[in-house]
């Protein structure tokens, strides 16, 4: 007579059924205790949705798909914080959507590359990677000198976040367009590279 267990093993549908329960119980043991911990929901110290114009470049970051090859997460090992910085906070990702940490690096950690390079090395960097690093691999995005910030766009995007919650001030919104106003998309990129960082811990 068959057991129980060989019972299961023999009938494909209900071992499906069993594993996907076993699946979603593990997941929600592993999900929910994370969605009550105020380190990872609640914003690091500092840490403010961002303004228009970084908005606008961080668009430009994910539609230019910088990810594939770029993450922004520094993990707890000694040879990344001694390269990077200080290994990353779920805080200080509160209010990316969608969060940017990836694990594809072609190209180096971005998480804390702020304040690294000047704004002129970055333009250059953006437009033809080569001029600054000759070895490098990166193709180059000369459009987006010539692309100018929707700042219609901006506003839409900040009234959206608002309604999903992040803390933007109706007179943050009515005057994002304003702040983009004139700007390429190239210079949202380079504001919004310089703010990566900005608020993360001192020292490793």
């Amino acid at each position: 007579m068959d057991s129980g267990h060989a019972k299961i093993e023999k009938n494909i549908g209900l071992l499906a059924v069993l594993v996907a329960v076993a699946v979603s119980l593990g997941g929600l043991a592993e999900i929910v205790p994370l969605m009550f911990q105020a380190e990872a929901i609640q914003p690091a110290p500092g840490v403010k949705p961002y303004p228009a114009l970084e908005l606008a470049g961080r668009d430009v970051y994910v539609r230019e798909g910088c990810y594939n090859c770029h993450s922004q997460m520094v993990r707890t090992l000694r040879f990344e914080t001694e390269r990077y910085g200080h290994y990353s906070l779920a805080g200080e990702s509160v209010y990316d959507r969608p969060f940017q940490w990836g694990s594809k690096r072609t190209g180096p950690d971005l998480a804390r590359v702020g304040g690294r390079y000047s704004d002129d090395w970055h333009r250059v960097h953006m437009i033809d990677p080569r001029a600054v690093v000759p070895e490098s691999n990166m193709p180059g995005f000369p459009w987006l000198a010539e692309n100018a910030v929707d700042g219609a766009s901006v506003t839409r995007r900040m009234k959206a976040l608002q309604r999903l919650g992040d803390p933007y001030s109706d007179e943050e919104i009515q005057a994002s367009a304003a702040a983009v106003a004139g700007k390429s998309e190239l210079d949202a990129m380079v504001a919004y590279l310089q703010g990566l960082g900005r608020y993360a811990p001192k020292g490793n």
